[in-house]
Parts: C-alpha cells; structure tokens; sequence
C-alpha cells in the first residue's frame, strides 16, 4: 500500500529556518503523482466516487488524455505509470481496468495460469473463463495484477468478467462461488488502498454492493435493467455506466434520475463517446 504520511529527516544537524521547512513541504507536495481532491473525493482513505460523476472508458487506440471528465478507466496493462502520472496532473482520478474472471492469451502473464482452471471461451477471441474456485491459483496471480495496478499510481480497479456463475464456463460455478471469489478480489483491492468495482453481475448487488466502492455497468438500459443499480446510488456510490446500441435520448432521462454516470459508446472502447447532454 502506498504510503500516505509525511516524510521524516532522519539526519541530525541543526533545525533548518522556517522557510526552508516550507519550501521543502512544497517541493515534496510537487512529486505526488495525486490529483488535488476533487468531484466525488473524500477526504483520507482510498477515493470513492460520488453518483453523477463523468467518466471516460478507453480500453483500445492510443490514449487520448485530453477529455474534460474527472474519470479515466483505461487497460492496467497496456498503459504505463507515466500515463496514469499524465491523467493525475491533469485533474484525473484513474481506474485500472483488468480481467479477473476470464483468461486472455495475450497478456504477459497468460502462461502463468494453468490449463486446468481455463474454461470454454467469453466470446472474446482469445479469451476463456476461469475456474474462480480455485483462489489457490488464482488470488496470487490477481494479487500480482492488482500490485501492478498500484504500482502504476492508479486509483482504483475494475476487475472485469465477474459474473461467471451466469454463463456457460465448463465449471459447475454457483453464486456462491461467485460472491466468495468477488469478495476475494475487493479484499485485494482494498489491501493495496485501492477503490475497486463491481463490473455487471445484478443479480448479487444487494449481496456485494457494500464490499464495493462503485459499479461499472454494460447496457442497463437495453436489457431494462437500470433500477437493479439502485443499491449503489443510494449508498452513495458511482455507478459508471454505457449503452452500445440505444441512441442517448432513449436512456439520458432515466440515468439521470436513476443517478447513473451514462455513455454512449462504441464495442471497441475507444476514444469516441457522446455524454449525455445537461437537464433542459
């Protein structure tokens, strides 16, 4: 976890003059790679977003850190510490987004997961379900990940494919394996003083939503699904949401009265977004 307290002189010699002493608190507070408190930050402890608040969710194309949200959620492992350093100077606060439920060849850690605990495909080319009883294997593989994430300065997590339990992944999973291996992956965010998501998985918000910090939510609105976020917004939690296929005027009016902080965006995530427009 990074450390939060002030630096201590250790080497003895006489008290330096007062000026000094601030200069030297304003040089340290010049290499925080922290943006200053802002929309949804409170104030100690890690960051917790507040209902409403914008967002933008790059996961493909070069990063374009130029949008005038609060909020980034961009791929952990395809984006360095000096980008998320970037997004911070900038006024942002940083999501890191992986996948903890679903196996990708692609990533550098691919060969690290056994075969045993790799299941049918997502969808996703290149990409199977995991075995989520086995946090034998798999809480050190995602502690790692999560290290990753912390060490590159970002602020939060969004641990993707969660909701297994729903889908044909050649493992007999139940929800109950899905809220044991979901609390897992909190407990680790959490550890590391990250804020972390609850990506999808409706059907355990009442169980989950206070072991998460916010929500992260695919096309609520197509599936006539919203009202299931409900528990989040009325603890006080973001609930970051987009749509794919439905234009805005058709879920801009009730993600505004649901609270939610709603996109339009395209399958490939990525730099193109329509926001909903301000409340006439």
């Amino acid at each position: 976890m990074r450390a939060r307290g002030a630096a201590r002189v250790t080497r003895p010699g006489p008290a330096l003059p007062a000026a000094v002493l601030v200069l030297l608190v304003l040089l340290a507070g010049c290499t925080a790679a922290e943006p200053e408190p802002g929309p949804g930050d409170e104030g100690g402890g890690r960051w917790r977003p507040k209902p409403g608040i914008g967002w933008q969710w790059q996961l493909s194309g070069r990063l374009d850190p130029t949008v005038d949200v609060p909020v980034y959620d961009i791929d952990g492992f395809d984006n360095e510490a000096s980008a998320v350093a970037d997004l911070h100077r900038r006024g942002r606060r940083v999501i890191c987004y992986l996948s903890t439920g679903a196996w990708e060849e692609f990533r550098p850690d691919a060969g690290k997961f056994p075969a045993r605990i790799l299941g049918r495909g997502n969808g996703w080319e290149g990409e199977r379900w995991l075995d989520i009883r086995r946090t034998d294997i798999l809480e050190p593989l995602m502690e790692k990940r999560i290290e990753m994430c912390e060490r590159k300065g970002f602020d939060a997590v969004e641990p993707d494919n969660m909701d297994g339990y729903r889908n044909s992944t050649g493992f007999p999973l139940t929800a109950a394996d899905q809220l044991r291996y979901n609390r897992l992956i909190a407990r680790i965010a959490h550890r590391h003083g990250l804020a972390v998501g609850l990506k999808n998985d409706l059907g355990q918000i009442p169980e989950l939503e206070p072991d998460f910090d916010f929500a992260v939510n695919e096309q609520c609105a197509q599936y006539d699904e919203c009202a299931s976020l409900t528990p989040f917004v009325k603890a006080g939690k973001a609930v970051f949401h987009v749509e794919y296929e439905l234009p805005v005027a058709r879920f801009c009016a009730t993600s505004r009265k649901l609270g939610l902080s709603s996109l339009l965006k395209k399958y490939e995530l990525g730099v193109w977004r329509e926001e909903c427009p301000a409340a006439g």
